[in-house]
């Protein structure tokens, strides 16, 4: 794999992943939809009224892996964590279709 495929999707459910920090997000990209697990839960109060119908950036070609009993087809890009901020999403200025590649 010589670089990341970044794209925009719209997570469309946010579930819960009982016994674990992780929520499983729903995520269509236009042509196609995946799941994503996220590890996002204790930064959310609300994380479905937070997350769901919002666009974001997500890693699009890494290895699917199982993760907390769940497949997990990608990444989200999100902002901060390494810093010590709470994650926020990256999302685009204005509405643009799922699965436009970024950069």
């Amino acid at each position: 794999m010589n670089k990341l495929d970044i794209r925009v999707g719209t997570i469309e459910r946010v579930e819960d992943v009982q016994g674990s920090a992780k929520l499983l997000l729903r995520v269509n990209f236009g042509d196609h939809q995946r799941t994503i697990l996220v590890g996002m839960k204790k930064e959310r109060s609300n994380p479905r009224a937070e997350l769901e119908g919002k666009q974001s950036l997500f890693v699009v070609n890494l290895p699917a892996r199982m993760m907390a009993g769940e497949q997990s087809e990608g990444m989200l890009f999100d902002i901060g964590f390494l810093d010590g901020i709470i994650p926020q999403l990256a999302i685009p200025e204005a509405k643009v279709p799922n699965g436009a590649r970024a950069g």
